[in-house]
């Protein structure tokens, strides 16, 4: 199919005082991240600590949020063949350094690895949960030698430093900071569909790093193998070889070995690598087999990771929502964009992904995540299909409103107030499983 532009719709152009803010808030929201962003985080608090201390750390106590503690239990940890906190904290006390960020632990060898191992046995690692905090994003970690200890926290995003004493208002204070342009969707739209092209090319790195991770992981076997399943014959006898079955392996596999503990870098988005993966990888297989151009590419990963980082903006770093919604919520407007749709038919799209994926929980960082992914990422092409078909789910419907803004807003207060109690049960669960 070749590309249509937009014709039906007034497109404004944006000033360069307002497009060189929207470019710092996409560079600030999406980074390379190696391994789950929520043990990376509390790795790279670690680090921080003992850089602080000066010196390796006799004794180590974490102390969490709920939903780091959720998002952490269950992952691989890059080239450990490991999953959980301890290793992530062992290793960030040892290798770790603050400078590299979300990548904290990429300086990893083997022989770290029998030292974060031992380190792990000698039982100096103390995890558990922050009392009387709101933030659902909060590491604080305490390293002590001898009489000298010394502590640092991050909240609000993941590698948010802040003093002990002024947790809650520099916390907030940062949170108001990435939240300083708020966007709206037609904002986001016009940004991606204007804005000169070599200030948004960069965009393009997402493409290197999220594809790469899809090839690397069919070399190996992470998680549930969820993207090369998808690619065996018997897939193929059901799926087909289309490009809807190219969409979800591709996209699955980035999964599994991220997932998986591989130490294969991506670029997140607003936090989470998942967010990242699944709001790059379908748009670019997409943009490859349907034939489009170089621009019409990076102007559609720019309008998916932009979606994602404005529907965040409400909703909040972590939540009781998995963040597959969101993300495909970006991919399916991409997709919409690629196969010609204008501003109108991207907006039908996100609301036929509200009116479907809402309420999906979020229980945890860990291998089936690619499951989940893949749910998301099938109903983000149905529903730029149904969108270009001239089909929207109406306001008469479940929680979709006329305005697609309030559309996505009635989404995120679900998200982030509604499924409190949600986010609480399921962490309760996850807890006590396997208890009499």
């Amino acid at each position: 199919m070749s590309f249509i532009s937009s014709t039906h719709t007034i497109v404004t152009m944006i000033n360069k005082e307002t497009r060189e803010q929207i470019i710092a808030l996409i560079h600030q929201q999406v980074v390379p991240a190696i391994g789950c962003t929520e043990p990376m985080c509390v790795a790279l608090c670690t680090a921080k600590a003992t850089e602080m201390l000066g010196q390796k750390p006799e004794k180590i106590v974490a102390k969490l949020s709920a939903n780091i503690l959720k998002n952490a239990m269950g992952v691989g940890i890059p080239g450990t063949g490991m999953i959980g906190l301890p290793i992530a904290i062992a290793l960030g006390a040892l290798i770790g350094k603050s400078d590299y960020q979300l990548e904290v632990l990429k300086d990893l060898t083997p022989e770290a690895l029998e030292a974060g191992k031992q380190y792990i046995n000698e039982k100096r690692i103390c995890i558990q949960m922050k009392k009387g905090i709101t933030e659902k994003l909060y590491v604080e970690v305490t390293c002590s030698a001898g009489e000298k200890s010394e502590t640092a926290i991050i909240a609000g995003t993941h590698t948010h430093f802040v003093e002990s004493e002024k947790v809650v208002a520099e916390s907030q204070e940062g949170a108001d900071a990435e939240n300083a342009l708020p966007l709206n969707f037609r904002l986001v739209y016009d940004f991606a569909t204007t804005a000169p092209l070599d200030e948004i090319r960069f965009i393009l790195e997402t493409r290197d790093y999220n594809m790469n991770a899809a090839r690397e992981a069919i070399k190996g076997n992470y998680g549930h193998n969820l993207g090369k399943t998808i690619d065996r014959p018997l897939a193929k006898g059901i799926f087909g070889h289309t490009i809807f079955s190219h969409i979800i392996s591709r996209t699955a596999a980035a999964c599994d070995a991220r997932m998986g503990g591989a130490m294969i870098p991506v670029m997140s988005n607003s936090g989470s690598g998942n967010q990242g993966i699944c709001a790059t990888n379908p748009v670019c297989v997409y943009a490859k087999e349907n034939e489009n151009t170089e621009e019409e590419l990076i102007r559609a990963l720019t309008l998916s990771h932009l979606t994602a980082i404005y529907i965040k903006q409400s909703l909040g770093t972590l939540s009781a929502l998995c963040g597959c919604v969101v993300a495909s919520i970006g991919s399916s407007v991409g997709i919409t964009y690629l196969m010609g749709g204008d501003y109108e038919r991207c907006c039908r799209s996100v609301k036929n992904m509200i009116a479907n994926l809402t309420g999906m929980i979020c229980d945890g960082a860990k291998p089936s995540c690619s499951l989940k992914i893949t749910s998301g990422v099938s109903t983000a092409i149905l529903s730029a299909l149904l969108s270009m078909e001239g089909k929207c789910v109406t306001s008469e419907e479940g929680i979709v409103d006329d305005c697609v803004d309030r559309s996505i807003h009635n989404l995120t207060a679900i998200g982030a107030d509604g499924m409190g109690p949600t986010d609480d049960l399921v962490l309760r669960i996850m807890t006590t499983k396997g208890c009499s």
